[in-house]
């Protein structure tokens, strides 16, 4: 890719950053960026887990007024308020996910940028982005 080419001010390669870095830094984003998604599918699992347990008071109301009250016990003992896995909840998962590996990757990924690119993000986008433009065109600008 031609790192000569404009782009805005916060995403302009620093001298001396080579084409292989960039790449590798494009590389190291977009694995992080996978990594944000399944934590955003985590936060989903978490709410609706949470939701299906709050609907279940609903049901078992309805089980008892519906004269069903051993089949209303039996939710209420041995699904409502469940864990999901041994020992924790869905908050506990989501809790570790980000204190043993979304913390540490988000941390490392900033940490390698800042050594490699001042800090920088996003260059290997940009770069595309500028390579792309057609120029003068006003929904094609750099910033």
């Amino acid at each position: 890719m031609n790192h000569r080419l404009r782009t805005d001010a916060n995403h302009q390669r620093p001298e001396g950053v080579t084409d292989a870095t960039v790449e590798a830094l494009g590389a190291l984003s977009k694995a992080l960026e996978t990594a944000e998604r399944a934590r955003g599918a985590l936060y989903d699992f978490h709410q609706l887990t949470g939701t299906a347990d709050l609907a279940l008071d609903d049901a078992v109301r309805l089980l008892r007024a519906a004269g069903h009250g051993r089949q209303a016990e039996q939710v209420e003992r041995e699904v409502l308020g469940r864990n999901v896995i041994p020992g924790h909840w869905t908050f506990q998962i989501v809790e570790e996910y980000n204190a043993t590996y979304y913390d540490v990757f988000r941390a490392i990924e900033g940490r390698i940028r800042q050594e490699l690119a001042d800090g920088r993000d996003h260059l290997y986008e940009a770069e595309m982005k500028a390579a792309r433009r057609t120029e003068g065109h006003p929904d094609h600008t750099a910033d």
